[in-house]
């Protein structure tokens, strides 16, 4: 598995071959089941649980194998977006924007709230070009190329700007979808509507939160509309808005609104400066402002120990997960982080926001991954496909009787363990192979396509004695990689024995992890009535608290 795709569960049983030619994937969905996938031939396919056919393969089934999706074959695909139900958009580099998935408000913008789902029957929603698409839990938005905004779907909270009353035609009071309506009884709109615009002004940037849109003019001032019960539209009242107004207490300031995102409650403004603001709900500390206040008003985002510069944000419209990233590349997390509510920008180890939101957050993507934007390999293409290459290697390494090809370069410039083995006699005897029987071949080799690839290729149950080969090392990489491996794989089976893992390491971190875990799945299996799984955990609990209270750690693991 590449490692770009290695966060993602549901790619796992693609074969190499095929994950090769992949340009680009997006996972969605409420647990991250369902994907789309764009390959470099523009062949478009569908993959998962295709929950109200959000898959667009034609049929509502779930598909563990691939299956394409017709109508955006051939089509040169620049992103895509989706909202709760799940309803999906694709917009096209030549601006033509498709729908499917659920349409119970008309989000699909098909001219009906049949749930049609499978179908692909709109291919160019608005008769202009559109740059930009963007989904609420309900409803959608586009942007045009001459910055005006396209919205439709659900408007039981405003959120597409306008009263309804003042915007259905006479057909809606006549007949619709097979029954008779009156206007104050529909909260949708099942066509895009032209939103207008005060002034005239131009929109360059908009961001749909569960049930409110947020927009930026080309002046940097920033508008609102729809939900504000918790105050994500940054107006002191909490009353929903029917048309987009500025967030005046925002727009006072000095700086420039360059980019706005919205999760479910709550919305994030990244400035000229390299400020973030943030507004709304916080029950789970989105805001990054220390507590678990709601603010009506924007606040600055701070860290406590230092100042930080930041070039980006990212929100998902349906979660309450904040992520940003410093001007150093650093990833930082706060909200609603695997449960766990994080109240102030806390460093992750990743560099990438996709790796950070899937190990941090629900399992699904803010906006597509591209894997490959040229047409030659790229260089870690190239470094995997060097690893246990004969014709090219100029160093074999002998374990249980196999041999592994290597390159002496590659070893000294991933390893400190192989840096100063290098730096002896040893390589000027021009020696070519070593010998070893610590550990495993299997091991062996893990460790050493490790420093090729940067991702661990071994099963979740030998990932301890990849750990004790890091411990042995000093391979301080490695072994974080193996700690969030063995988070990610951890069981009700097999809970206990990575805690003992954790205790022989000393690694407080996965000790905590662990006791959360086994707590957690002991309440659910309380509920849900598994007797021999719940005494299972319950043994584990009793294990867990003797031993922690032996290391004196036990009072300081928060359990919330």
């Amino acid at each position: 598995m590449y490692s770009d795709l290695r966060s993602w569960p549901i790619f796992n049983s693609l074969e190499p071959k095929f994950v090769s030619q992949i340009h680009m994937v997006f996972v969605y969905g409420k647990l991250g089941n369902e994907a789309l996938i764009v390959t470099k031939d523009k062949m478009v396919y569908g993959l998962g649980n295709n929950v109200n056919g959000c898959l667009g393969i034609g049929d509502e089934n779930s598909t563990l194998e691939l299956k394409k999706v017709e109508a955006l074959c051939g089509k040169d695909i620049k992103t895509f977006a989706c909202g709760i139900g799940p309803h999906v958009l694709a917009l096209t580099k030549e601006g033509e924007v498709y729908s499917w998935g659920s349409n119970h408000c008309g989000q699909l913008g098909h001219g009906s709230i049949i749930d049609n789902a499978p179908m692909l029957n709109v291919p160019i929603l608005v008769k202009e070009d559109i740059i930009d698409i963007a989904c609420g839990s309900s409803h959608s938005t586009v942007l045009t190329k001459d910055c005006k905004i396209y919205m439709w779907g659900d408007n039981q909270y405003l959120q597409l700007g306008f009263l309804n009353s003042q915007h259905y035609s006479d057909e809606y009071n006549n007949y619709y979808n097979g029954r008779f309506y009156t206007t104050s009884q529909l909260t949708f709109r099942a066509i895009p509507v032209l939103l207008e615009l005060i002034n005239e002004m131009k929109v360059v940037c908009v961001s749909c939160g569960g049930t409110f849109t947020i927009v930026i003019t080309e002046n940097g001032k920033v508008y609102s509309c729809g939900n504000n019960s918790v105050g994500q539209l940054g107006r002191p009242s909490n009353k929903n808005i029917d048309e987009l107004r500025q967030v005046d207490s925002l727009n006072d300031k000095a700086f420039t609104v360059i980019k706005v995102v919205c999760g479910f409650e709550h919305t994030l403004a990244l400035t000229d400066d390299r400020q973030i603001y943030a507004w709304g709900g916080n029950n789970n500390g989105q805001l990054g402002i220390g507590n678990q206040n709601d603010s009506t008003k924007p606040i600055l985002v701070e860290c406590e120990l230092q100042r930080i510069k930041w070039i980006d944000i990212v929100a998902l419209s349906c979660y309450n997960i904040s992520v940003a990233v410093s001007e150093e590349g650093c990833v930082y997390v706060w909200g609603d982080c695997r449960g766990e509510s994080i109240l102030t920008p806390t460093a992750t180890s990743f560099s990438n926001v996709h790796d950070a939101i899937a190990y941090y957050g629900p399992s699904v993507m803010h906006k597509p991954l591209v894997l490959y934007m040229s047409e030659g390999p790229s260089i870690l293409e190239s470094l995997k496909a060097s690893f246990d290459e004969s014709s090219t290697s100029d160093l074999k390494i002998q374990v249980e009787d196999q041999f592994i090809h290597v390159h002496k370069a590659i070893l000294m410039i991933r390893s400190e363990y192989f840096k100063n083995m290098f730096q002896h006699d040893w390589i000027e005897n021009n020696q070519n192979v070593i010998k070893h029987d610590q550990f495993s071949y299997a091991v062996y080799k893990a460790f050493l396509k490790y420093l090729y690839i940067d991702a661990i290729d071994l099963p979740i149950e030998e990932v301890s004695d990849l750990l004790d080969l890091a411990e042995s090392y000093c391979e301080k990489s490695l072994k974080h990689s193996c700690i969030q491996m063995i988070k990610q794989g951890i069981t009700a089976s097999n809970v206990e024995y990575f805690h003992g893992i954790a205790l022989k390491y000393a690694l407080e971190e996965l000790q905590e992890f662990c006791i959360k875990f086994a707590l957690i799945n002991h309440t659910s299996a309380l509920m849900l009535r598994q007797d021999d799984f719940a005494k299972q955990v319950q043994n584990i609990i009793k294990i867990f608290i003797m031993k922690a209270c032996e290391v004196n750690n036990f009072n300081s693991i928060s359990l919330s």
